[in-house]
């Protein structure tokens, strides 16, 4: 506690964290215009809190706090009875509430001592620090205070460190994805570009193709439809049927020139007399 670590901070570096946060002790102060009956049954609850005995303990104080909700001590130590059941977001609204309310500078002291050790529990340095500072300003000379406070703000930078090279490989990650995504569009879209032009030289090569094989039945249709021409060096059919018909007249005409050649050279028969 409090008076205790004033001889022995040096050796407490050595300690884990765990040892380091310890809540402050039970208030001992008891204001004016208490009754003896709350004032009996804060006594039993620190008792109990003593013996470790934090539930029973938590019970006394709730039930001291419902005699009397000002009484402040019962407020303080119930908070750290939550403390040491580890349920430290349920202890901290009472230490809250005490360095807020009480005009007892002990009182807030160690309230605020006490919030800083829960921001620790939570790793929220930044109002550990906050928190240790309100303190150490009540009271200058505590050294467990102080310490906390030095070991709050190496955590602190620590965290912010490790935030800072998050952020920086966040943004290296970020980074590097943009560029290989934009290489990776860049690809593809080559890709896309030499496939398209790939589609499209085919395309110009069926219609070339298309072309031709119309041209080829156009002109095997041409050819159908135009009169067979003769080929060089051979007679067409009308030719043929002329010179055949020339070949007979001319027939005709030695048949009948010898037909005629015969007719004047033919000997008269004589028939006789008888």
């Amino acid at each position: 506690m409090k008076g205790k670590m004033k001889n022995i901070i040096y050796i407490l570096l050595f300690l884990p964290i765990g040892m380091l946060a310890q809540e402050k002790e039970q208030v001992k102060e008891e204001p004016v215009k208490i009754k003896l009956a709350e004032k009996q049954i804060l006594r039993k609850g620190n008792d109990l809190f003593k013996q470790k005995k934090f539930v029973d303990a938590e019970v006394k104080y709730i039930k001291a706090l419902k005699e009397n909700p000002n009484y402040e001590n019962a407020g303080y130590n119930l908070g750290n009875a939550v403390y040491e059941q580890k349920r430290y977001k349920e202890a901290l609204p009472q230490y809250e509430l005490v360095a807020k309310s009480t005009r007892d500078n002990a009182t807030k002291d160690k309230s605020f001592h006490n919030i800083g050790n829960v921001m620790m529990k939570e790793k929220q340095y930044d109002k550990a620090v906050a928190a240790y500072k309100s303190s150490m300003l009540l009271d200058p000379s505590d050294e467990e205070t102080r310490y906390n406070l030095a070991l709050a703000q190496k955590l602190l930078k620590d965290q912010q460190q490790q935030d800072q090279n998050k952020d920086q490989n966040k943004d290296q990650n970020e980074d590097q994805n943009k560029d290989q995504n934009k290489d990776q569009n860049s690809e593809n879209k080559d890709q896309k570009q030499d496939q398209d032009e790939n589609n499209k030289d085919e395309k110009d090569q069926k219609e070339g193709d298309n072309k031709n094989d119309d041209k080829e039945q156009k002109n095997e249709g041409d050819q159908k439809e135009k009169p067979q021409q003769p080929q060089p060096n051979q007679l067409s059919q009308q030719q043929i049927e002329q010179l055949l018909e020339a070949m007979n007249n001319e027939e005709n005409k030695t048949q009948q020139k010898i037909n005629a050649d015969k007719a004047k050279g033919k000997k008269v028969k004589n028939e006789k007399d008888w």
